[in-house]
C-alpha cells in the first residue's frame, strides 16, 4: 500500500503530465480559422459549403458565418434566413449567429465605414473582430460577391496582415462570372490591397475550374438522404416542406434547380472553394501579378509587384469522395 504522501506526489506528477501533454492545444492549435461569407439563398452550392465546413469540426475552427446580398435570392434578410436554416439543420443555430452583411455595393458603402451604422456593418465590424483575435491566423471565406471582405479591409486596413482571402469567382482570363459581375467595384479594391488573395476559379463550361466539380441528381438521391444530425424541430425549406437532416433538405434543394451539362448535373463551386481550403492537394495554384478588371474585362498588369494565388484543376473525384465522407460521419464545429 502506498502512502499518503507518495499517492499525492504520483497524482501530482500525472497531473503535470497530462496538463503538459499538447495532444488537446496542438490540436486547437492545428485547426483552421475560418470565416465563411455567403450568398446562401442564391442557388443550392452555398448550402453545401456551409454544412461541409459545419461538419468539418475536425479540420475548421468556424469563427463566423456572414451573409452578403447577390441578384438572386433576395435581400439580405433572406440570404440570412436560407444560412440559418442549414446551421439550423446541423444543430448549431445557438453556436453560430449568421451576420447580416451588405445589401448595396462596394462604391455605395464605403463613404460611410465611418459611420457607426452602415449597410452591412454587423458582418463587417465581425470580420474585423474575428481577423483581430487572438490565435491563429484567419482564413476569409468569401463565396458569394465580395463586397464584406472590401469594406472590412477599407474600414480597418490593419486586418490586411491578418487574414487570407480564398474567394470563389471568376472565369480569368475569360470575362463575367456572377460573384464577379455583382461587385467588380469590391474585387478591384481587394485586387489593389497588399492583402493574401487567392481566387477558386470557376470558369463556367470548362474542366479546369470548380465547375468540373458536378453532381448529379441522381447521385444526391443516393447519397444524401438522412445524412447528417437528425434535429428534434424539422425546419421549413426554402421551397416548403419540413426537414430534420440536412442530407434530406439537399435532396429537395436539387429537386427545385435547374440542371445543365451531359449528363444533366450542376457544380457544387461554393462546397469546391472549402474544400481547397481544407486540403490544398485537391487543386493546383499558380501565382501571377494582379491584373485589373476594367469594364468588365482583365487586363494584365505584368508588372505589377503585387501577386495573388489561382487555384484551377480541381479534382472533382477526391473532393467529392471527402464531401460525402464528411456527410456520413460529420464531426460538428464548435
Amino acid at each position: 500500500m502506498r502512502s499518503l504522501p507518495a499517492t499525492l506526489s504520483l497524482c501530482l506528477t500525472l497531473f503535470a503530465v497530462h496538463a503538459a501533454s499538447p495532444r488537446a492545444s496542438v490540436h486547437a492549435q492545428t485547426l483552421k480559422r475560418v470565416v465563411l461569407d455567403t450568398d446562401a439563398n442564391n442557388e443550392l452550392d452555398d448550402q453545401h459549403a456551409i454544412a461541409y465546413m459545419l461538419f468539418s469540426g475536425d479540420v475548421f475552427d468556424v469563427e463566423a458565418i456572414t451573409v452578403n446580398r447577390t441578384r438572386g435570392g433576395g435581400d439580405v434578410e433572406m440570404q440570412a434566413a436560407e444560412a440559418e436554416r442549414i446551421t439550423t439543420l446541423a444543430g448549431l443555430r445557438r453556436v453560430f449567429p449568421v451576420f447580416r452583411g451588405a445589401n448595396g455595393s462596394f462604391a455605395e458603402i464605403a463613404p460611410h465605414v465611418g459611420e457607426s451604422n452602415f449597410d452591412g456593418a454587423s458582418a463587417v465590424n465581425e470580420i474585423i473582430r474575428q481577423a483581430k483575435a487572438a490565435g491563429s491566423p484567419l482564413t476569409l471565406v468569401p463565396v458569394g460577391k465580395l463586397t464584406n471582405v472590401a469594406l472590412a479591409l477599407k474600414k480597418d486596413p490593419s486586418i490586411a496582415s491578418k487574414v487570407r482571402v480564398v474567394w470563389l469567382g471568376s472565369n480569368y482570363p475569360e470575362p463575367g462570372e456572377y460573384n464577379q459581375e455583382n461587385d467588380e467595384g469590391a474585387l478591384q479594391y481587394v485586387l489593389d490591397t497588399n492583402v493574401p488573395f487567392e481566387i477558386a476559379l470557376v470558369r463556367y463550361g470548362t474542366p479546369s475550374g470548380t465547375d468540373h466539380v458536378r453532381v448529379t441528381r441522381d447521385e444526391i438521391h443516393a447519397r444524401m438522404p438522412g445524412k447528417g444530425p437528425r434535429v428534434r424541430v424539422p425546419i421549413t425549406g426554402r421551397h416548403g416542406g419540413k426537414f430534420s437532416t440536412f442530407g434530406d433538405y439537399s435532396v429537395n434543394l436539387f429537386d427545385h434547380i435547374e440542371l445543365s451539362g451531359t449528363p444533366p448535373s450542376r457544380a457544387l463551386y461554393d462546397m469546391a472553394a472549402v474544400a481547397i481550403v481544407k486540403n490544398p492537394a485537391w487543386a493546383k495554384s499558380r501565382k501571377i501579378p494582379a491584373p485589373k478588371l476594367e469594364n468588365g474585362k482583365w487586363v494584365e498588369r505584368p508588372d505589377n509587384t503585387r501577386t495573388i494565388t489561382l487555384w484551377e484543376s480541381f479534382d472533382r473525384d477526391a473532393i467529392l469522395n471527402d464531401f460525402y465522407a464528411t456527410m456520413d460521419r460529420p464531426v460538428l464545429a464548435r
